[in-house]
């Protein structure tokens, strides 16, 4: 069967002669299944599709996974967790783009391949709408934990590159990867001869069964960019979001508010108790007096002077409110005493317990919960040990999610021959993405840092030329790199104080 979409041609021979027993390293998204099992078998009898996993008790596969995190994603204390940490992780203006490439650390192309890079950068960024749908999409990332979207590309003419992505239901797609094996002539060990990668798409989702009503489709992996959270389940099988550690904390909070709620409304209200005298009247005839009195209690006739209407208002009762019991003779007659509502309805300490353990599963820091406490910005060492450890996992974040970059970017560059893949490869390591961070908080902290240094500098300043060197106040006092300092001394010099400097530099001699 024919794959649809796009293939990069790979030049031949690039293909490693070296062979291992063992196949590459599964993310969790791929389900591996032997060469001959191919298309046709899972196609009819459901194969890979059939797989499941049971997790918690209740997940059965990963599109019911999915499922299980966007309806966590709705709890309000859950999702006000994923809108902090969402707004964190992506800021933007009206001027700049939330996220913007650095190539400072590459070195294998040329200036003017690197502002072709550049160009082509922000046109994944338009294909993306990242400006408009920054939030949207790490969002659906962060809650889904993975993200998949379809390079639309005309095959005929590619040099013109990515025509459009479009993103594509994680419940509707699966990674499929098929390994050929053959056994060595010598040891008779079973090594790892080729493996195929591809996606299988259904309309309709895949069911566990194999009973797929929808359209498979096999498509190119070259056509797919697909981004993980990167975490596994505890048999390194399945990936699971970062909302998966929390599922059981947002179950516990829910049914524990839903019982305060039944608790209140059954205790809350004051309940009366009718002690109704029934002398010595026989059990059916005392049954019958008493509901009589209850009728006579109960029922009332009300006049609609609007209709002329007298309809029955009937209150109906319930043993949540008043209680009716008989009395017989030798007793205190006809009696009517309350009994009192619940007493400590407003003590909500295991809700709160319940919500900072939310929190604590997201990695949130338990301060953003308590709404009553001002946000404050004063000095480094002023700032909580918890929102250090925050910004730390922001930052990995990031990270992963930048992959969603790397992929279309690739593919990009390489439709329109800028870089090859063999380049690609050995600079991809190289390629960082710069998020934008909060304007105020990263101003202030910035110049504090710059303050501090400074006045380590004035400290130093009388030892320079006799315990330190000028280059190593301004490497590890100043933090500034080879290329900053290269540029700084290029700047001085353009304002004429190069001749200055040297003779500061002689005098220090």
């Amino acid at each position: 069967m024919e794959l649809f979409g796009l293939e990069i041609k790979r030049k031949k021979g690039d293909e490693t002669k070296a062979q291992s027993f063992v196949p590459p390293q599964n993310d969790g998204s791929v389900i591996e299944i032997g060469k001959d099992h191919g298309m046709g078998g899972f196609a009819s009898t459901g194969g890979v599709i059939g797989q499941y996993i049971d997790m918690e008790g209740g997940v059965k596969n990963e599109a019911d996974l999915v499922t299980r995190y966007r309806t966590m994603s709705l709890v309000p204390e859950c999702d006000a967790a994923i809108e902090d940490i969402v707004n964190e992780s992506i800021s933007s203006n009206d001027l700049d783009a939330p996220v913007s490439i650095n190539l400072d650390r590459v070195n294998h192309f040329s200036d003017s391949t690197k502002e072709k890079i550049r160009e082509n950068f922000d046109d994944v960024l338009e294909l993306l709408g990242f400006r408009e749908l920054s939030h949207d999409i790490y969002r659906k990332w962060y809650v889904d934990g993975r993200l998949y979207y379809h390079k639309m590309v005309d095959t005929k003419n590619t040099k013109v590159g990515i025509q459009g992505l479009r993103p594509i239901d994680p419940q509707k797609i699966r990674k499929i990867r098929e390994v050929d094996k053959k056994k060595d002539e010598k040891t008779g060990v079973e090594v790892i001869k080729k493996t195929d990668e591809y996606y299988i798409f259904n309309d309709q989702g895949f069911d566990k069964s194999g009973n797929n009503t929808g359209q498979t489709v096999k498509i190119n992996s070259d056509a797919i960019t697909h981004v993980t959270s990167g975490l596994l389940d505890y048999n390194q099988k399945v990936v699971v979001g970062y909302l998966h550690k929390a599922m059981k904390s947002v179950n516990q909070l829910r049914m524990l508010e839903d019982a305060l709620v039944i608790y209140r409304i059954s205790r809350a209200p004051e309940r009366r108790i009718f002690y109704i005298d029934v002398g010595n009247l026989p059990k059916a005839r005392a049954e019958q007096y008493l509901k009589e009195v209850q009728t006579s209690y109960r029922n009332k006739l009300v006049y609609n002077a609007d209709t002329g209407e007298v309809k029955d208002d009937r209150k109906h009762m319930n043993m949540l409110e008043d209680f009716w019991l008989p009395r017989r003779e030798g007793g205190r007659g006809t009696e009517i005493s309350t009994l009192p509502g619940g007493q400590n309805l407003g003590e909500i300490e295991d809700i709160l317990y319940f919500q900072k353990k939310l929190y604590k599963s997201l990695n949130v820091p338990i301060s953003r919960l308590e709404t009553e406490t001002a946000f404050a910005i004063g000095r480094a060492t002023e700032i909580s040990r918890d929102e250090v450890k925050f910004s730390r996992f922001i930052d990995r974040l990031r990270v992963k999610f930048a992959r969603l970059f790397d992929d279309i970017l690739k593919t990009q560059l390489i439709l329109k021959n800028v870089v090859t893949e063999e380049d690609w490869k050995k600079s991809k390591e190289y390629i960082s993405y710069d998020f934008q961070k909060d304007g105020h908080f990263v101003e202030l902290k910035e110049a504090e840092i710059l303050r501090e240094r400074v006045n380590t500098l004035e400290q130093l300043d009388q030892f320079v030329g006799k315990y330190y060197s000028e280059q190593w106040i301004r490497k590890n006092v100043l933090r500034q790199s080879e290329a900053e300092i290269a540029d700084i001394n290029k700047e001085i010099e353009a304002m004429g104080g190069g001749e200055e400097e040297d003779e500061y530099e002689d005098e220090e001699f």
